[in-house]
């Protein structure tokens, strides 16, 4: 099974700080941690994945690794385009080029062109806001999003067309330098082309020599029936485009559900308030309610009392995975009636009246009396 995402594993931004970082996998480790879930597999490898998760990106190095490589650039094991089993070796001479350097005299990993560096272009990250119904049923949305692309006029080489960059006479198309500094050999970022291996005396007029162009693109996004709050969609490819032919970035849409005016949402169930009044709660009867698939009637027996729990089976939320539908929970709240008339509180008092004489009728006020009879005592 392919590795998730570290980011999302965490739950936490590509952007995120160090201290992001680690609030999200203490509270993710205390929730998964075997200790506190014995018996349970799954919460097992919950955990190790929150684990290696972490300890990749609280290293600076390997985070910067992963950032740029994926997988493949912190994983000596993880499959890529070399084949099964083993990291693609642009990939693995990229991550590690300044080594090779140092020992071969020249670029790992190198593409054509004179030794010019190619870059992954940026990713890109679209909040997108949804109502319950929404992200219960699914929808398609269409966005808009600013992107840098690869500029038309030029096709991303930076120069004017009829022209060709030239070789840097600095560092030979390296975009490296090797300074000597006694028995040690230091390279270091080629200052006259800043590392792209070459100059452009005679920019592009489109895009002034950048090979790239700032675009709004449209892109149809389909939303899953189920997806909650704070899950990302990956789109491959429609981020930014790369520098020098590099391969574009990620988008990833982060998706926000709205507040329900109804409904409160918890993970694949679902809770709503049920207000009834005195006498149905004295006496039993039956209340419309509503779900997401239209209304529903519950019977309430009598003598039911504020806070009970009634649950709908099926009427929750079809999970984004599994496919299986959560629970709708109906809380009861018994209201009290206002605004009485006169002949309303005439019968409350009578009412009041006969149920002294009847014995208690109200179970916890007697239970809660007794016990700060005992309390004083």
């Amino acid at each position: 099974m392919a590795k998730r995402d570290y980011y999302e594993v965490l739950g936490v931004n590509r952007d995120a700080s160090d201290d992001d970082i680690k609030k999200a996998y203490r509270k993710l480790a205390m929730k998964f941690h075997p200790d506190r879930n014995p018996d349970s597999k799954e919460a097992e490898d919950k955990f190790k994945e929150v684990k290696e998760a972490y300890e990749m990106l609280s290293d600076d190095q390997k985070r910067a690794a992963y950032d740029r490589y994926g997988h493949a650039g912190v994983d000596p094991n993880a499959g890529g385009h070399g084949g099964p089993g083993g990291a693609d070796f642009g990939d693995f001479a990229g991550a590690f080029g300044g080594i090779f350097d140092e020992i071969f005299g020249g670029r790992a990993g190198g593409g054509g062109g004179g030794g010019q560096r190619v870059y992954r272009g940026a990713d890109l990250r679209y909040n997108m806001e949804i109502s319950l119904e929404e992200a219960a049923r699914g929808v398609e949305k269409t966005i808009r999003i600013p992107v840098m692309e690869e500029c038309e006029t030029c096709h991303g080489s930076g120069a004017k067309p009829g022209t060709q960059p030239k070789t840097c006479g600095t560092c030979g198309g390296r975009g490296q330098v090797r300074i000597q500094q006694g028995f040690f050999s230091i390279q270091q970022t080629c200052p006259k082309c800043q590392g792209s291996g070459h100059i452009i005396s005679d920019p592009c007029g489109t895009c002034h020599g950048a090979g790239r162009t700032k675009k709004q693109k449209t892109l149809e996004v389909k939303i899953p029936a189920g997806i909650d709050d704070g899950m990302r969609l990956r789109h491959a490819g429609f981020g930014e485009a790369g520098v020098n032919g590099g391969p574009a970035g990620d988008l990833f849409v982060e998706i926000h559900i709205k507040q329900h005016a109804v409904f409160q949402r918890d993970n694949d169930d679902l809770h709503c308030e049920m207000p009834i009044g005195f006498a149905t709660a004295a006496l039993g009867g039956e209340v419309q309610i509503p779900t997401l698939d239209g209304m529903a009637a519950i019977k309430i027996p009598a003598e039911t009392q504020s806070g009970k729990v009634f649950r709908l089976r099926g009427k929750g939320i079809k999970n984004v995975r599994s496919g299986h539908f959560g629970d709708l929970h109906c809380h009861v709240v018994v209201e009290t009636p206002v605004n009485l008339t006169s002949r309303q509180k005439e019968l409350l008092r009578e009412f009041e009246e006969i149920g002294r004489g009847e014995g208690s009728q109200n179970p916890r006020e007697k239970s809660w009396m007794d016990k700060v009879r005992d309390f004083f005592d």
